[in-house]
């Protein structure tokens, strides 16, 4: 089941790859939550959290691969988690750090 979503929910600039008619807000939450955290606004970020609600915000937020340190800080200070849950935190300590010579 789709849901509609009026244009003007989202900023322009976080979906502008894709056609906001196919957007499912639960099938694709991963991505539309990965989009506003790292992207987004405070409006995308108000309308996130009334439409999951904060665990469900919570539950997807631990499992996206890719945040930006911001977003971790924000995600992790907002659920009252601490960042070393977050899959993201893991995929970046687990990477090899090219010496700077």
């Amino acid at each position: 089941m789709t849901v509609d979503i009026p244009v003007t929910n989202f900023s322009p600039n976080l979906f502008w790859d894709i056609d906001l008619a196919d957007l499912d807000m639960e099938r694709h939450a991963p991505y539309i939550v990965e989009r506003v955290l790292n992207n987004g606004q405070m409006n995308d970020w108000l309308f996130i959290r009334t439409y999951y609600g904060m665990d469900k915000l919570r539950e997807i937020a631990l499992g996206i691969r890719s945040l930006s340190p911001q977003a971790l800080a924000f995600i992790s200070t907002v659920t009252l988690t601490p960042e070393d849950q977050f899959r993201c935190y893991k995929q970046i300590h687990s990477k090899n750090i090219h010496w700077n010579y």
